[in-house]
């Protein structure tokens, strides 16, 4: 079964959505233990910024495993 252009979006998304909360408190547990001490700000834009490469990534891998179905 092949996804159109815009459920691989929606899929991605999601997909990005939950990744980044699972970082986000992923860091907020883990960076004091390594004793990183930085404002819950540059906590949430240093994991809005891999988000959205994330979300990218995930969409172009997506696709192209679609096509790569299709043929």
């Amino acid at each position: 079964m092949t996804q159109s252009k815009t459920q691989s979006m929606v899929e991605a998304v999601t997909n990005v959505i939950v990744g980044y909360l699972v970082a986000l408190v992923s860091q907020l547990i883990i960076f004091p233990v390594f004793n990183i001490d930085i404002p819950l700000t540059s906590n949430i834009m240093i994991g809005l910024w891999f988000t959205v490469v994330s979300l990218f990534r995930s969409y172009i891998v997506r696709r192209y495993f679609n096509k790569k179905e299709k043929s």
